[in-house]
């Protein structure tokens, strides 16, 4: 492992630092409104993503070598490793069929489609992960090495005995033999976890759907509405990795929660537009006593299926609002319900998405003696929200990042690619809150990890 890293280093030192000095000089030449920080990480992650399939094709090539007869050229099984790998990639790279940089392609529902575009994007994630862990491994004893190094000089001085370094040598003494097999062995099982991890995400936890029990407390709620009780469902994404008879089963689950009302929060169908009549479907089985409510998301808009699927879903009575408000009405008291489509140009111009979304939320009606809950697919929309004195916004669209170590730290998750709003409970002063539902499918990667699919069920109270 240690030659490995020395190997990893010595190839992609001069590739990484080239990239990414090219990149900082065409940000200082054009700079982009979304910051510069962004940019670095996203060429950081797309930098590590090359180096890692370099990295670990050349550690399965070494792995196989040693068990075949005869040890057969090392160049013979790159080439094979290669087609293979150019198999895997070719079919599962999808055509691109859609403006604003967002990928549909028609979904192929055949079981071996479904396994071979699985297996490459648990091989895709997984390697990227492991790379990762096998460079902090690397920086890690790189830095304990100088820091010992370090350490000697300076006592060396301390003692009077300082020598000038011989520069024809390694001024990085060697570690001792014990610590790095430690090094060495840990590195080995560690870099490895995340294939085992990447697995469970795609076998296990991306259809391990929970409901998430959230009490909710809102100054202006009327008394009538202590207690009750909304369903959220957000990012269906049917598709073969969230299949009709799946969502079935989360809308069995929802109905069992008995919620006084259902709402959804966009994004219904993946790639496929097509698949939008067998979402309705599926969904149409949902029941509540004061109805079933929803908005758009992106993947409605970016399809161009937002009139077709909401009619769909007006003949199941389901009602979508598209920048409308349905009052709620309990024993004579009301709550505003409210729900826009989800913002246009949001890979554009901030000054283009902050226009369309304010012309959305200018046609809404605030009501300033009760309570207003927003459906919101983006959850980016809660600032202005705040400003608007809405007192809930619900909204989706980041599916908790799909992977996720929140455990560990809040920000530790993908979805802060998408939204400073990536999961869970967020409030600012004066008592305006949010909700971001982590949602029940997936796009890009079929895999979950940390970021279990959530049917939200919240609890309102003025107390």
């Amino acid at each position: 492992m240690s030659r490995a890293y020395q190997r990893v280093m010595v190839h992609w030192r001069i590739f990484v630092v080239s990239l990414i000095a090219v990149f900082a000089v065409h940000q200082l030449i054009y700079p982009d409104e979304f910051g510069r920080f962004l940019d670095m990480a996203l060429l950081a992650i797309f930098v590590m993503l090359i180096a890692s399939q370099f990295f670990w094709v050349r550690q399965v090539l070494g792995v196989v070598e040693g068990f075949l007869p005869g040890k057969p050229r090392r160049s013979w099984l790159a080439v094979v490793a290669f087609l293979i790998y150019l198999f895997f990639f070719i079919y599962s790279y999808p055509s691109i069929e859609s403006t604003n940089n967002h990928v549909f392609r028609a979904t192929d529902p055949r079981l071996s489609s479904v396994l071979i575009v699985a297996i490459f994007w648990w091989w895709l994630v997984a390697s990227w992960a492991g790379f990762g862990l096998v460079m902090v491994f690397w920086t890690a004893d790189l830095a304990t090495r100088s820091a010992v190094w370090v350490y000697r000089k300076v006592r060396q001085v301390a003692a009077g005995h300082f020598a000038t370094p011989d520069l024809g040598t390694n001024t990085l003494e060697p570690p001792s033999p014990a610590r790095r097999r430690f090094l060495e062995q840990s590195a080995v099982a560690v870099s490895a976890a995340p294939f085992v991890v990447a697995a469970y995400g795609l076998i296990y936890e991306r259809l391990d759907v929970e409901i998430t029990h959230q009490r909710v407390k809102l100054a202006r709620l009327p008394k009538a509405f202590e207690g009750f009780r909304i369903a959220q469902l957000s990012d269906l994404h049917i598709s073969p990795y969230m299949t009709a008879h799946q969502l079935r089963r989360c809308v069995t689950m929802t109905n069992g929660a008995k919620a006084d009302l259902i709402v959804m929060t966009g994004d219904y169908i993946a790639w496929d537009p097509e698949a939008q009549g067998d979402v309705v479907e599926a969904l149409a089985g949902l029941r509540a006593p004061h109805g079933v409510f929803g908005c758009l998301g992106n993947h409605e808009e970016e399809s161009s299926t937002e009139e077709s699927i909401t009619r769909l879903f007006a003949a199941k009575g389901i009602r979508i609002l598209r920048q409308e408000c349905a009052p709620i009405r309990v024993h004579g008291e009301i709550i505003n319900l409210m729900a826009i489509d989800c913002p246009r140009s949001l890979s554009n111009e901030e000054a283009e998405y902050r226009r369309d979304l304010n012309q959305r939320l200018q046609r809404l009606a605030v009501m300033p003696d009760t309570v207003n809950i927003l459906l919101s697919h983006y959850p980016g929309v809660f600032d202005r929200a705040a400003e608007l004195g809405i007192d809930l916004t619900l909204a989706g669209h980041t599916h908790g990042g799909q992977l996720s170590l929140e455990f560990i730290h809040r920000g530790l998750s993908l979805a802060h690619f998408l939204s400073r709003y990536d999961s869970g409970w967020y409030e600012k002063p004066g008592g305006w809150q949010l909700y971001v539902n982590r949602g029940i499918g997936t796009t890009g990667f079929p895999i979950r990890v940390g970021a279990r699919p959530e049917i939200t069920l919240l609890e309102m109270t003025a107390t």
